[in-house]
């Protein structure tokens, strides 16, 4: 019987996990000559795609990987030579092991030390050039200039800007008409988040296309708005008494805001990591 049951379960466990993406259809939207902005279960992919090959901007989930490379085809036909991980979240990095090799994947520092210290993850899942400060694509015809920026969704953010294009990929320091993910035991921290998001208005215009780790195709002014939500939510917090118990936080918190939540941060949630983020807030 215990036999029955443990070869019940192994076959089960890889089910479940196709299960859970038997329905997902990557989409994707041309966002400039030459980028593109795949979404599907996960984090949303950037792609530069032309004659010197496809580089894209994470890969969201193992099981997806073989319908993200036919979406991929249907830019350019070909392996994808390199990955770049804008942080260590499964959601982004967890394609890795199926893009490389033949892929390159590059990443922060702080991406491969988080990876490597999970035991979900394979070695093949971790990047093999990593950076500090940032990292240079001359690809496509264009300038790909990645930068990090620290301590706002994690400890290991990169922002992506295609110079030419106009395009800003932003990771998860931008979930387009939603409360954010601030990991803050992943070395995020909501002022952190706020730095992040007004330090990548200033490369942005107008005319600049964003694509958010989550949500659809922005622009600047749709981070202008988050930018605001974001400044309204630490002010209101630093005027609360640190000391107070979580519940009186949730019950003080404008309703004005709660437009912005949804299944994964609620306003709860939202109030949750404000309340547990309250030292560094209030200092």
């Amino acid at each position: 019987m215990r036999k029955l049951l443990l070869m019940t379960l192994l076959f089960s466990l890889p089910l479940s996990a196709e299960d859970r993406f038997k329905d997902v259809k990557i989409l994707s939207e041309k966002v400039s000559e030459g980028v593109h902005m795949l979404t599907g279960s996960g984090g949303n992919i950037g792609v530069s795609a032309g004659d010197d090959g496809i580089l894209i901007i994470d890969d969201q989930f193992a099981p997806l990987a073989g319908r993200i490379q036919q979406a991929l085809a249907a830019i350019k036909p070909g392996p994808v030579n390199y990955v770049l991980n804008t942080h260590y979240h499964g959601d982004h990095t967890g394609g890795n092991a199926e893009f490389a090799p033949p892929a390159t994947v590059f990443a922060h520092h702080n991406v491969r030390l988080r990876l490597a210290d999970d035991a979900k993850f394979s070695p093949e899942h971790l990047p093999v050039v990593t950076f500090d400060k940032g990292i240079t694509f001359h690809l496509n015809d264009d300038t790909i200039r990645v930068i990090h920026l620290p301590h706002g969704h994690t400890d290991g953010d990169a922002l992506v800007r295609f110079e030419k294009a106009n395009v800003i990929h932003m990771g998860d320091l931008f979930f387009n008409g939603m409360f954010p993910y601030v990991d803050l035991k992943g070395g995020g921290s909501v002022e952190g988040y706020l730095n992040a998001v007004t330090k990548a208005l200033e490369w942005m215009d107008a005319d600049t296309r964003v694509i958010p780790g989550h949500g659809k195709l922005a622009n600047k002014a749709d981070l202008q708005t988050f930018q605001k939500m974001l400044l309204d939510s630490i002010i209101w917090a630093k005027k609360q008494d640190k000391d107070a118990p979580l519940e009186a936080w949730q019950k003080a918190f404008p309703t004005s805001l709660s437009s912005w939540s949804w299944r994964f941060i609620t306003t709860e949630r939202w109030v949750t990591t404000l309340y547990e983020d309250r030292n560094r807030l209030h200092d």
